[in-house]
């Protein structure tokens, strides 16, 4: 019988950026790509600036799950409540990385007062969402590097 996973959260270091990346990256190309076409993913899945990314990771509290010691998802939160990044590796979805993650958002909100938690999730990600007690305000469409990728403002009210 395997030993079950042991996850755990802690705050983001700088020199987390890397794995950040790589995370973001792997979860687009490996688990969204089931929703997007393969130009969608490609104009997704790229971060231009590695620098521009540890400076927005570190411009607000960011969270990374770590499962056996090593980092397997990663979220974040705005002063204004948007949950604007969350995403876990492909290797370690379905484990309740997402959930962990989530719950740990909406302490950080609480804290902060907020009254709601928002974001704008995938086709992949809104089923979670979903089931976490997200309602669905707008579907939309944004573009990415001249690809239009369908997306869901959604928010959930605190109590």
């Amino acid at each position: 019988m395997s030993q079950p996973h042991r996850l755990s959260i802690r705050d983001y270091e700088p020199a987390d950026a890397g794995t950040t990346i790589d995370i973001f990256l792997r979860a687009i190309r490996d688990v969204a790509s089931k929703d997007y076409t393969p130009a969608q993913i490609d104009a997704w899945a790229k971060v231009d600036d590695a620098r521009v990314w540890a400076q927005w990771r570190a411009s607000r509290p960011t969270w990374l799950a770590i499962c056996d010691g090593a980092p397997v998802g990663f979220s974040d939160l705005t002063p204004d409540g948007c949950l604007d990044m969350m995403f876990v590796h492909p290797e370690h979805q379905g484990k309740g990385v997402a959930s962990l993650l989530l719950a740990t958002v909406e302490k950080a909100a609480r804290e902060q007062r907020l009254r709601r938690v928002f974001t704008e999730a995938s086709l992949t990600a809104r089923p979670f969402f979903e089931r976490k007690g997200f309602i669905v305000l707008a579907a939309q469409t944004v573009e990415k590097r001249g690809q239009r990728l369908a997306n869901f403002r959604m928010e959930k009210h605190l109590a």
